[in-house]
């Protein structure tokens, strides 16, 4: 992606480094007398290899006569690589980057998108056994080679066992001490877990909103693994048909549903809700200056709840979607309308 968009600038006003490469390293041995010589645009590919650049960038960014930008991009979120949120803090903008969308692969594709996730080589594949077969190399590489290159120091033998059970808790409220329990380890340790793999996007902390209102509210964050596929590969689930009969199915649904909306709008005002009496709203989001809530049911025929008009009372909702399997959107009530993913997406895009 970051090179079709730097092959629209002339090349001699480009200047490309990989860190995974040891040429381009190599080429970064003295940073300050590289960079500091370059005009133009430059890339910096995958810089939590070498997160003490932030500090020169903070020197390079600062110059008056600055002519260089920079173009970073990473593999973990700037609150895990040390150094770039307080070191660039006023000088950097972040995008952050999902995997293909269900947008990028057309709606007639959702429900391989939904089985396979976004991961270009796994959703591309040929055949659902490859698809399960690299999901595997894919962990077994991210929990030896890239959490290792992070300089954090977990055994990759507990943090996969922490992930697999983050899997058959997928889409619940986060319970540290239970987990913790359950793995052998402290509340303490099960949290720095959660970390870890909310830093390398791996997970989806969805946070709780919660108002003054007069009802005992949930204050955990509900915890997704955030591509479905990988999600499926860690419940040993080998195919669609197979996802069907699960019981993790409705819980998938929620998640991959969850994924596509916040890739258009965004997660930086996206939680949910919910009271120890039952009520609940699985998303609330704050969007071009509406309240609009979202309850997902994999049921081809859903029914409003109490707990529905009890969130658009309580929260003031502009509007309340169910989002279901089906081809066709109908209201529930006046304010709330059931509607199929991929019609709920257009119209937010719009």
């Amino acid at each position: 992606m970051v090179r079709q968009y730097v092959a629209t600038f002339p090349k001699n006003e480009v200047h490309y480094f990989d860190l995974e490469l040891p040429s381009s390293l190599a080429k970064l041995a003295n940073p300050e007398l590289t960079l500091s010589s370059l005009r133009g645009l430059i890339v910096l590919d995958e810089i939590q290899r070498k997160p003490e650049l932030f500090e020169l960038l903070l020197v390079l960014a600062d110059r008056p006569d600055a002519l260089a930008k920079f173009l970073i991009t990473g593999s973990a979120s700037p609150d895990l690589v040390k150094g770039v949120s307080e070191t660039l803090a006023g000088r950097v903008s972040f995008i952050d980057v999902s995997g293909l969308s269900l947008e990028e692969v057309g709606v007639r594709n959702l429900k391989k998108r939904w089985f396979r996730g976004g991961f270009p080589r796994a959703y591309l594949a040929n055949d659902d056994t490859f698809v399960t077969s690299w999901h595997e190399d894919f962990v077994c590489t991210f929990l030896e080679r890239d959490i290792p290159l992070l300089s954090i120091q977990v055994p990759a033998d507990s943090l996969r066992r922490f992930w697999m059970m983050m899997a058959h808790y997928h889409g619940q409220i986060w319970n540290a001490s239970e987990i913790g329990r359950s793995l052998g380890v402290t509340q303490k340790t099960a949290s720095h877990y959660l970390d870890i793999l909310c830093g390398t996007y791996m997970i989806r902390r969805l946070l709780p909103w919660f108002e003054n209102l007069k009802k005992r509210q949930v204050k955990a964050p509900k915890v997704y693994l955030r591509d479905s596929g990988v999600c499926h590969s860690m419940l040993s689930i080998p195919d669609y048909d197979t996802l069907q009969v699960h019981p993790k199915l409705g819980a998938s649904w929620e998640g991959f549903c969850i994924e596509q909306i916040l890739n258009i709008t965004g997660d930086r005002r996206a939680y949910f809700w919910s009271t120890h009496s039952g009520a609940e709203l699985d998303l609330l989001i704050f969007y071009k200056g509406k309240r609009l809530g979202f309850e997902f049911k994999f049921n081809e025929a859903p029914r409003t709840q109490k707990s529905m008009h009890v969130a658009i009372e309580d929260f003031c909702l502009d509007h309340l979607y169910v989002i279901y399997p089906g081809d066709d959107s109908f209201p529930m009530t006046e304010k709330i309308t059931a509607m199929p993913l991929p019609e709920i997406l257009e119209s937010l895009s719009k």
